[in-house]
């Protein structure tokens, strides 16, 4: 069972100019719903380019399992189902809905391909730019625009913790941890978040930022970023030093410039 990461790629960007760009600041009353929790936002625009992307990948993949945000929030166990398929197509059709939401230019289409539960494959396209980060386990990392241009990403050269700059979600982090945390982030020279792992994992991947934490382990979110972030030079894993995978649903994941990066910004930021 193969695949050409190519035309994945067009798919995405496919699914957001059908479904997603024509909506971006024209959501209308009852477009947008919470979901379980009220900063959990899906709208109208979430729903049809998740329908668009399964439809498109039947066609192409008709023997892959499609999980998306959307459909796996309907029926959890198709995660489990992942981890003995032979091929799988996990996708967000928006990452950063509340951005999108808020008419901000910060949110990404993600698409992970798996193989009884590894990563093979990562992409993350952003809508507003017009462009992909991709990966192929083994193959490098690289941007990649519509008309061919294909650069390789590698991450930012390691510097000491007092210069790093890195991005930070600290939504779903433990009361008890999340104030020490904060209170560690004084040490790098700065942090932000973009409240959308899709350009997180982007900017680390590319060479702007030094780190980026995340501390929600949904699957959509990170099997493609947490490629490409490894593919780019980066160092990822779990803060109990384990790798990354799709079984993994709880808890909170690290990304760094090398291991003795990751090692620093543990002991120093993230120790919990």
């Amino acid at each position: 069972m193969t695949f050409d990461i190519h035309k994945l790629a067009d798919v995405l960007r496919a699914a957001a100019k059908a479904e997603i760009l024509p909506r971006f600041g024209r959501l209308g009353e009852g477009d947008v719903r919470t979901k379980t929790e009220a900063k959990e936002l899906v709208t109208e625009a979430d729903e049809a380019a998740e329908r668009f992307l399964k439809r498109a990948f039947a066609e192409m993949m008709p023997e892959a399992l499609f999980i998306g945000e959307e459909s796996a929030a309907a029926d959890p166990a198709l995660l489990d189902m992942a981890l003995d398929a032979d091929l799988a197509v996990v996708v967000d059709p928006i990452d950063g809905t509340a951005n999108f939401v808020a008419g901000m230019p910060l949110f990404g289409v993600m698409a992970a391909v798996t193989r009884r539960g590894e990563t093979v494959a990562g992409l993350i396209y952003d809508p507003m730019g017009d462009d992909w980060v991709l990966a192929e386990n083994g193959s490098g990392a690289f941007l990649l625009r519509p008309q061919g241009d294909k650069h390789r990403l590698s991450v930012a050269a390691p510097v000491p913790l007092q210069q790093m700059a890195g991005y930070v979600s600290t939504d779903y982090l433990p009361a008890e941890i999340k104030s020490g945390i904060l209170a560690n982030l004084a040490k790098p020279r700065m942090f932000a978040s973009h409240r959308c792992a899709a350009h997180m994992y982007r900017a680390f991947s590319g060479g702007h930022a030094h780190f980026t934490m995340l501390d929600r382990l949904t699957p959509w979110d990170h099997l493609a970023g947490v490629l490409i972030a490894t593919e780019a030079g980066g160092h990822v894993a779990c803060f109990d030093r384990s790798p990354y995978d799709i079984s993994r649903r709880t808890g909170a994941l690290l990304a760094a410039t090398d291991l003795y990066s990751w090692d620093t910004l543990m002991r120093e930021v993230f120790a919990v």
